[in-house]
């Protein structure tokens, strides 16, 4: 299995995407009401935006993953 097709790629890349993500969030929803919540404003409005974009760089490298072209 040393040459993936591109197809395979894609549906590799898609579990992994959607299993990630599902983990992440149930993660990320556990540490903001344990360690977050009821910290003011600020600190919840800081969380957000860090949890809200935290998961894109380990999205990013699975879909570079399985867009990369066919080997010839």
């Amino acid at each position: 299995m040393a040459h993936m097709n591109i197809r395979t790629r894609k549906f590799i890349g898609t579990l992994l995407t959607v299993g990630f993500v599902m983990v992440y969030c149930l993660v990320a929803m556990a540490f903001g009401g344990v360690f977050i919540l009821g910290k003011g404003v600020v600190f919840e409005l800081a969380f957000y935006i860090l949890a809200g974009l935290a998961w894109l760089p380990v999205v990013m490298v699975i879909i570079r993953w399985m867009s990369k072209p066919d080997p010839a």
